[in-house]
């Protein structure tokens, strides 16, 4: 966490939707989160991504009592890692805008969901958003996703 330069970070998210944070995870403990995935018991739900049209693969969502350094990021922030990824933003009146950013091994991107706040000639207006990760051509990606809405 002290390694994200935060006020980039701030700048990025409002500039673009979203923004890299610093490493906040070392590869061994990525590796360990990564680990778990095969142990069914760890998850409250597994999403079959085909099935919704988001693209091939899955993603679950752990079940409590979280793994200690999932729960230290999820106390402090929104973080994804291994992976380039993407985010479409629907502008009125101009063409709709993608960004793919490649985020690297351990390091954290903090990013809107829905809407994101625009200036606009009468203030402030919301540009819809979507993201998504892309295709793995090759070899595995693990995203840890931290998840603030979480209902049960």
């Amino acid at each position: 966490m002290d390694a994200s330069d935060w006020d980039a970070v701030r700048t990025d998210l409002d500039g673009y939707g979203c923004a890299l944070t610093g490493p906040l995870l070392s590869r061994q403990e990525a590796r360990d989160i990564a680990a778990l995935y095969a142990d069914d018991s760890r998850f409250r739900s597994t999403v079959d991504m085909g099935r919704y049209r988001f693209g091939a693969g899955e993603y679950r969502y752990f079940a409590e009592p979280f793994p200690d350094a999932v729960l230290a990021l999820k106390q402090a922030l929104h973080m994804c890692h291994g992976g380039e990824f993407l985010l479409y933003e629907q502008r009125r009146r101009a063409q709709s805008r993608g960004t793919a950013t490649l985020v690297p091994h351990g390091h954290g991107l903090v990013f809107t969901t829905r809407d994101r706040p625009v200036e606009s000639q009468r203030g402030w207006s919301a540009a819809p958003v979507r993201h998504g990760v892309s295709v793995v051509r090759s070899g595995q990606r693990f995203a840890l996703g931290l998840v603030f809405h979480d209902t049960a």
